[in-house]
């Protein structure tokens, strides 16, 4: 149930993104509380802890128009599938008029790229299994502090 030590993996890989010059670490938050849910032989409710990740999204829409006003960049990428950042994409590609492509894992068969996201991108590119394996940080990367092993489970 879960995974205990992901939560420690993603400070590992925090720590290790923040050795590359010009990284800025946006994040969102998780949120847990209880809620009562039905049981699956339709018997009653049950109680249960409900995490949800809330904020990243509208994080990234938030920059992205931002950054995308300020005039400091050329062209966006946004590395996602979530159809949310819809209107955040339309904004910065038809309203501030910067190209903005639309880069999607395909790490599971028949996933394809949300059609809203797709209405806005002036370019797609979907990042295959094999390339996101040759395009991770050394092992180790070093920082201040000594060496950052790479997780096994990665």
């Amino acid at each position: 149930m879960g995974d205990p030590h992901k939560s420690t993996r993603q400070d590992t890989y925090f720590r290790a993104l923040r050795t590359l010059p010009s990284i800025q670490i946006i994040l969102g938050q998780f949120l847990t509380h209880p809620v009562h849910l039905p049981k699956a032989d339709g018997t009653g409710l049950v109680r249960v802890l409900r995490t949800e990740e809330k904020g990243s999204d509208v994080n990234l829409a938030t920059h992205l128009v931002h950054d995308a006003h300020r005039g400091v960049m050329d062209c966006a990428a946004v590395f996602s599938n979530d159809s949310d950042l819809a209107e955040p994409m339309r904004i910065v590609n038809r309203e501030i008029r910067l190209p903005i492509g639309l880069i999607t894992p395909t790490l599971r068969k028949n996933r394809h790229p949300s059609r809203q996201l797709l209405t806005h991108a002036d370019f797609v590119k979907q990042v295959r299994r094999g390339v996101l394996a040759v395009s991770q940080l050394p092992d180790p990367v070093l920082d201040s502090r000594g060496s950052i092993q790479k997780p096994s489970s990665w």
